[in-house]
């Protein structure tokens, strides 16, 4: 099919066409599964340098399965990075699997025929449909991956003991103890027996297929047990054993081989030092964890790293409650990763609501994306600490951030995350979310048995910008059960109707004779009746064994969803949580925009330029570009700089000012000088030769105190607000676009904004509005607002500069004039360096 003959031998010349590659005009890529090449991938440079013949052989037993499909990603991308720009390819007519491979790849495929042939021809430039193909791959792929560790038929536990209280105990008494469903099978050369069953002394005597295998082995062993693990075609490896932190990088080193030979071997792994994984869906029951009993069925999928921080989130899911479809403790995060969990989430019916706890990241641009697409139809709260990413925790092989500690909460918020410091926090979302519909809007209505308590929460839900619409204090509790109840639901169903109530929240103190139980009912009944969320305080308890906080009244719907009361103890928890899920729900409901490049920008020219300018710089080092460089850079994205021009002299000054025409600034030239107005960096408006010339003279005598001399002329710019954007090429994050107002106070208040590119036009108008003295933007104080749609172009060329171009380390703008008649830049400053690869390309790696 690929070569449309056979020949029984090759010559020295073919053989060596065959085998041998330059890596730039001829290049290579192969897939092996174990020792076995699989699939072969290549790309001939043709006599149009830019163009190149594609060409494809997959074995026989592993067509249909996407690795054509996996080639073409990769040899687009090496092709892209030598300068190909298209790609042609010969196939046989009846060789429909490798025409669907190119029909299907979301390029834009010419096709013709040519004495028998089938001709194709197709730029390989990344397109929306490219993009939204791989990512559509990508998705089920690794969705695929994880169902099949989650729902496995069997599973051996190797290194199960009859030891109490080891971890391989432990392991394969909660496998068979939570009613898994397929076959269990223990493996332990020193037993005969283990939890009433036979005992194998390895993978290779266990009579039938195994799909998951449990390791709880000592670290010495693993190694040996995944290969037997290959060649018994194990397809996932949950690896209990942990320690590998302790070694340092020794350790890193041997949890990152381990991973490469399981994934050389088609295994997904969870761990190291994993608490294990949890399935309650009754078709698979499955605890092959480390957490005491099996957990309440429910929609909540759970994912979390270290086992210390998967038992505390347990623990706070019982504790509360909450129900689970399903929970994942990915250990040290060596493979899978709660980008895998949330990929097999989104397409999950059992799962209404996703919560992960996160001690690092290790790809974060992938997490944006996949987050945000997910957000969309399923509510994800993240807990992290506020260092998050500044410093790893023991075992994770990952990067650090040097961008703004509030840059990772703005990408968390750009994707549509709730965002959580705790995991008790966590909980106290997902007790809403996991059994309560999402809010219409932020119209609240309060109703208590104390006026006082109503007032209190009253206030707290307009602190946290919820609209108090109905407010109720007068709910009578007394006169026994029977009248109180049918009372408390009446008012609570009044209030409801409201068309502009969109959630309620009931906070009562206790009622002698009325329990908590028979309360809770009363209020999940009314609600459900109206479909509107309902939360429930029931403070001042005095007997310390009364329950509140968690999900009351909980039960399951016919359809399979649970439903149930979520309840607190604390009224401003209450209200927080209420809060959190109003304000998702807002962001779910509104125009979350598009994408836009730039009109008139020529990204190969800014290309063309970087490279050359890097051509001398090695390693770590920067490059600090000319005023004209930087200018000249910008010029390809459509950003234009007002000119300036350096002088020595003050007749040279002069004609400068003639030529860029009066009236002019003088500015200092020193970075810390230059836009301070109050230390006398910059004099305004000066109209004539005699005021330039003097001010001149006055300048240097001021500044000669800093020991800065360097001045500079500059056409003057529009009156308008002075605004900084900056971006920085991020180890951890990639790009970041940061935005504020000019002055002291974006500094001193940390009163900046963050976006990770690529920005949608409702990112950027988010951008420009969330500094706290954006409002200055839009009309203060007499002032004319400004142009915010030049504002936010200005912030997409930057933002999809640097999204294009890695090498750029820093890029400043400051200041930016924005006036109600567009932008003008005064100054920048760019540092370009060799660019560190991101975490998150095009195409999609197979391997670790």
């Amino acid at each position: 099919m690929r070569y449309f003959t056979y020949k029984s031998s090759l010559t020295a010349k073919e053989l060596k066409r065959f085998t041998e590659v330059d890596h730039v005009n001829r290049v290579a890529f192969v897939v092996i599964r174990g020792e076995d090449i699989i699939g072969v991938g290549r790309y001939d440079r043709l006599d149009d340098p830019t163009d190149a013949e594609v060409a494809f052989n997959i074995s026989d037993a592993y067509q249909g399965m996407g690795v054509g499909s996996i080639l073409l990603e990769h040899l687009a991308a090496a092709a892209r990075e030598n300068d190909i720009e298209s790609f042609s390819a010969e196939v046989l007519p009846e060789n429909r699997k490798m025409l669907t491979v190119f029909a299907e790849a979301g390029y834009a495929v010419k096709r013709h025929f040519d004495e028998g042939v089938v001709m194709l021809e197709f730029p390989i430039d990344p397109t929306e449909k490219s993009r939204a193909v791989m990512e559509s791959r990508e998705h089920r792929a690794e969705a695929k991956s994880l169902a099949g560790l989650l729902a496995p038929g069997s599973i051996a536990v190797i290194g199960a003991s009859r030891e109490w209280g080891t971890v391989g105990h432990t392991l394969l008494h909660n496998i068979i103890e939570g009613g898994f469903t397929g076959a269990v099978y223990g493996v332990n050369p020193q037993a005969f027996e283990l939890g009433g069953m036979r005992s194998y002394a390895t993978l290779a005597e266990i009579p039938g297929p195994v799909d998951l295998a449990v390791i709880a082995v000592p670290q010495d062993q693993i190694h040996q047990v995944i290969t037997q693990c290959a060649h018994a075609g194990v397809k996932g490896l949950l690896i209990a054993t942990g320690g590998f932190e302790a070694d340092g990088e020794a350790g890193l080193s041997r949890q990152r081989e381990l991973v490469r030979l399981a994934r050389a071997n088609g295994m997904r792994v969870i761990g190291p030092a994993s608490l294990g994984l949890v399935n309650t869906d009754p078709a698979t029951s499955m605890n092959a964890s480390l957490a005491p009993g099996m957990p309440q069925q429910g929609t909540m999928g759970l994912f979390s790293q270290s086992a210390a921080i998967g038992v505390l989130l347990y623990a706070a899911s019982v504790r509360r409650g909450v129900g689970v479809s399903s929970i994942v403790s990915a250990g040290n995060r060596a493979d899978v990763s709660g980008n895998d969990a949330m990929q097999f989430w989104e397409d999950d019916p059992a799962t209404r609501a996703v919560g992960l706890y996160l001690e690092s990241f290790g790809n974060p641009r992938k997490f944006s994306r996949i987050a945000r697409r997910l957000s969309h139809s399923k509510p994800v709260i993240v807990a992290k600490s506020d260092v998050m990413g500044l410093r790893l925790p023991p075992g994770h092989a990952v990067r650090t951030t040097q961008a703004p500690t509030a840059a990772v909460d703005a990408m968390l918020r750009q994707s549509g995350v709730i965002r959580v410091r705790t995991n008790e926090e966590l909980m106290e979302i997902a007790q809403v979310v996991a059994a309560q519909p999402l809010p219409a809007g932020p119209g609240i209505a309060v109703l208590s048995n104390s006026a006082a308590l109503a007032s209190v929460v009253a206030d707290a839900a307009e602190q946290n910008h919820l609209d108090v619409v109905a407010s109720d204090a007068g709910v009578h509790l007394g006169d026994g059960q029977s009248r109180a109840l049918p009372r408390l639901a009446a008012a609570l169903a009044t209030a409801l109707e409201n068309t502009e109530v969109h959630c309620g929240i009931v906070t009562l103190l206790p009622e002698p004779g009325l329990s908590n139980q028979a309360l809770a009912r009363c209020i999940r009944e009314a609600a459900a009746e109206a479909g509107k969320p309902v939360v429930a305080v029931f403070t001042g308890l005095m007997d310390p064994v009364a329950t509140v906080d968690g999900l009351l009244d909980a039960g399951t719907h016919p359809d399979g969803g649970n439903y149930g009361l979520p309840c607190y103890s604390s009224p401003g928890v209450a209200v927080n949580a209420l809060a959190a899920v109003v304000h998702y729900a807002r962001w779910v409901a509104r125009e979350q925009g598009e994408i836009i490049e730039p009109p008139g920008i020529d990204v190969p020219a800014a290309a063309d330029f970087i490279e050359q300018a890097l051509d001398t710089v090695e390693g770590v080092d920067l490059l600090h570009l000319s005023k004209g460089q930087a200018a000249e850079l910008l010029g390809h994205y459509g950003i234009g700089v007002l000119e300036s021009s350096g002088f020595e002299t003050a007749d040279e000054a002069v004609a400068a000012a003639g030529r860029l025409g009066w009236p002019v600034a003088l500015k200092a030239r020193d970075e810390h000088l230059r836009h301070r107005l109050d230390l006398g960096g910059v004099r305004l408006n000066i109209t004539d030769e005699a005021s330039l010339r003097s001010n001149i003279g006055h300048m240097r005598e001021i500044l000669a105190t800093y020991a800065a001399k360097d001045l500079e002329v500059q056409s003057m710019a529009p009156a308008g607000q002075g605004c900084v954007v900056r971006a920085v090429e991020d180890p951890l994050l990639g790009p970041v676009v940061s935005f504020g107002l000019a002055g002291d106070a974006v500094n001193l208040l940390d009163d900046w904004a963050h976006g990770t590119p690529p920005l949608t036009n409702t990112d950027l108008s988010d951008l420009v509005a969330a500094p706290r003295a954006s409002a200055r933007l839009r009309g203060y104080q007499g002032l004319p607002a400004v142009d915010l749609g030049a504002l936010e172009d200005l912030l997409n060329r930057v933002a999809t500069l640097k999204d294009n171009h890695p090498e750029v380390s820093l890029l400043e703008i400051n200041p930016v004039m924005a006036t109600a008649n567009g932008t003008t830049v005064l100054a920048v400053e760019i540092w370009l360096g060799n660019p560190e690869q991101r975490t998150d390309s095009a195409r999609r790696a197979m391997s670790h």
